[in-house]
């Protein structure tokens, strides 16, 4: 192999920069798979223990080396004991579909934005109040823990039952990550914003869906119990009055930009998703 560097006892090779490359690329690609949950805390602390172990080797630190190779083993340890249902969940998904085709399948994600679509404005008829924020991204773990976890599919029926006004979940926000109903009974943060040009004085659930999409890449929507008008709220801004087909366009987008990230979002959703 050719030597890059080769100064005494530094000896560089083009292989020793691809392997030091590959390990940089999958450290980096798990710490955003776990950015924004507890693991990425156990995670970044297992780093910075093996770089002090390695530092400590190389110096010949014997006594700091054996202390810190017993943390770093009980650090491993406590982590596939700890995210142990997310780890199987990620083996599975490795050795059960093709690697570069574990997108939502198109019929899959049609229907989810058709069951979302009719069950929002069956609720707007109705007069119905509803929230539903839809995942684009991550972020939305400790939210969805400090509500009621459901971790079923999407269906019109499930959501036109949550949201009834004498059901015990229909108060706070469901949160939905690709196909999958997460959470209900969510409180989400309420945006520092009171009025709207259109809409005037905001209530607590337009409020709600601005302070998500203030902090979160998610699509929130809307449905007022007291006109049954259906409105959007994303990246900080609030759409009101927003039409059916209109509706099905921006879930289209988003299911569309969901297929395409394809492995790592699935991957990522595992651990930033919910917690099993």
């Amino acid at each position: 192999m050719f030597d890059i560097l080769n100064i005494g006892f530094l000896k560089i090779t083009i292989l020793d920069l691809l392997d030091v490359a590959i390990v940089s690329f999958i450290v980096y690609k798990l710490y955003t798979f776990l950015k924004g949950t507890i693991a990425s805390q156990i995670f970044v602390g297992l780093i910075i223990i093996m770089m002090l172990s390695f530092t400590s080797q190389a110096i010949n630190l014997k006594a700091l080396n054996m202390l810190l190779k017993f943390i770093t083993d009980f650090w491993i340890i406590a982590f596939i004991i700890l995210f142990q249902p997310e780890i199987r969940r990620l083996l599975v998904l490795l050795a059960t579909g093709p690697l570069f085709k574990v997108g939502f399948r198109s019929k899959e994600s049609e229907q989810t934005i058709k069951d979302i679509v009719d069950a929002v404005y069956d609720l707007a008829r109705a007069q119905h109040g509803a929230l539903l924020v839809i995942v684009r991204t991550t972020g939305m773990r400790g939210y969805s823990e400090a509500g009621i976890l459901i971790n079923a599919k999407v269906s019109k029926d499930l959501i036109m039952s949550i949201f009834y006004p004498k059901s015990p979940l229909h108060d706070g926000a469901i949160i939905i990550r690709n196909n999958i109903v997460e959470a209900a009974r969510c409180a989400l943060p309420l945006s520092s914003t009171l009025t709207h040009p259109v809409r005037g004085p905001l209530g607590m659930r337009h409020r709600a869906a601005l302070g998500v999409t203030e902090s979160s890449d998610v699509l929130a929507i809307i449905v007022s119990e007291e006109g049954g008008s259906v409105s959007t709220a994303f990246q900080g801004e609030l759409e009101i009055g927003v039409s059916k087909e209109k509706l099905r366009d921006k879930l289209t987008k988003i299911y569309r930009d969901e297929k395409e990230k394809g492995l790592n979002t699935r991957i990522r959703s595992i651990f930033a998703g919910e917690k099993h």
